[in-house]
């Protein structure tokens, strides 16, 4: 049995904590064999464990307190630390991994509702579990915890991903935020964020794009960690691209464009000064897959 969860980007700017997209780059979890301790194979770097004290195993254990050990083989083209959901992807996996093991039979909701209340919020879990594009809501009433979802086909296009080689830790990222912002700020943000949502559903990416670069939730705190991005929204505007926008805490920026000016896009982003990875990837329309 194989286990593959996508990555993920959250936010798309405006959609702070809320919106996310999956991508076409894959943590895989292969199941060996019931093994009388867990193991797990990879080369992923020694942070990483490789027996119980393994993120994906503890979330089993989390979900199945009496699931029996594996053997199991970890392979991941997901960078960590980069802001494309790496530990939301072992988090979904783990979850799946117990579901499977020990026949749970957890349906999708109840995926992303374990996943949520591990993580704090669904912007990278959602579309790891479903797939595309999802929009989801967590907040508690009377100490219980409310999730709301809906995942819709997020429109056709190009996407490049440019990831620097420096690691931006989501803690350290959210240490910047404001616990506070006045009423007016909040209504301007949130109108931002509701206009992409409906460009995004009228497929719309010329105003997506505006939208996703007009966020006033996080961008600006977290600009002293991505000073890359001003310089690569001027390469975008200027090759008629439709957006670049923080993913998730960064430091990857994430580059919305058609098909005619994508690899005139990437050209131009691998002339800048600064060591970075930069791929294309494409929209994972299906999540979590079992094979």
């Amino acid at each position: 049995m194989k286990i593959r969860v996508p990555a993920t980007s959250a936010n798309l700017g405006p959609g702070f904590d809320s919106c996310g997209i999956a991508l076409s780059s894959y943590l895989t979890i292969e199941v060996i064999e019931e093994d009388s301790k867990w193991r797990v194979d990879h080369e992923l770097g020694p942070e990483i464990p490789k027996d119980e004290q393994n993120l994906l195993i503890q979330i089993a254990e989390k979900v199945a307190p009496t699931i029996k050990p594996h053997h199991l083989k970890m392979t991941s083209t997901i960078p960590i630390a980069r802001g494309l959901g790496s530990s939301s992807s072992v988090i979904v996996a783990g979850i799946e991994l117990a579901n499977r093991l020990e026949n749970l039979n957890l349906t999708e909701r109840q995926k992303i509702e374990i996943a949520t209340s591990i993580e704090g919020h669904p912007d990278n879990c959602a579309p790891a579990i479903c797939g595309d594009f999802v929009v989801a809501s967590h907040f508690f009433r009377e100490d219980q915890p409310i999730i709301h979802y809906v995942k819709h086909y997020f429109p056709e296009c190009r996407i490049i991903a440019y990831i620097p080689n420096s690691q931006v830790l989501t803690k350290e990222s959210r240490s910047v935020l404001p616990e506070n912002i006045p009423f007016a700020d909040a209504v301007k943000a949130s109108s931002i964020a509701n206009v992409m949502i409906a460009a995004i559903l009228n497929g719309d990416l010329i105003l997506t794009g505006k939208m996703m670069e007009q966020d006033q939730w996080h961008e600006a705190y977290r600009e002293k960690f991505v000073p890359h991005l001003t310089t690569i929204r001027q390469i975008v505007k200027q090759n008629e691209g439709y957006a670049a926008f923080l993913s998730g805490a960064g430091p990857t920026v994430l580059i919305l464009a058609s098909e005619e000016k994508a690899d005139l896009i990437t050209f131009e982003l691998e002339q800048m000064a600064g060591s970075a990875q930069i791929e294309q990837l494409s929209l994972d329309r299906e999540g979590v897959q079992v094979f």
